[in-house]
């Protein structure tokens, strides 16, 4: 089985996945936010699988840092995709998606396995 995984590589949470997904032999293709511009399209599918609440990574520092316009702006897809596109690392992490097309958000080991078979 062969899931993608996106994130930011020097996140400690991403470090986490990827002993995980290591251990359990898992293979993998990696995107990093903050190499590769995700597409609108790739976050219109991820939000069409998931919340825009949960897509949206509110516990970090790019979040804290935003005025309210930016808040507000980030609770309607089409006025937050490209906040999201320009602030990657406020995209929740890890994303899993899985050859199912199923997704999951965050790193939580029994969601992933559950998904791994």
């Amino acid at each position: 089985m062969s899931i993608k995984v996106y994130g930011i590589k020097s996140c400690d949470t991403m470090k986490k996945t990827f002993n995980f997904l290591e251990e359990k032999g898992v293979d993998y293709e990696f995107t990093d936010y903050k190499k590769e511009e995700i597409s609108p399209e790739l976050l219109e599918d991820f939000l069409a699988k998931s919340s825009l609440e949960a897509l949206v990574n509110k516990k970090g520092t790019t979040y804290r840092k935003m005025d309210d316009v930016q808040k507000v702006a980030l609770e309607k897809a089409e006025t937050a995709i490209p906040i999201l596109i320009e602030n990657p690392s406020m995209i929740k992490r890890p994303l899993i998606t899985y050859p199912d097309g199923s997704l999951t958000l965050g790193f939580n080991e029994e969601k992933i396995a559950s998904h791994l078979g």
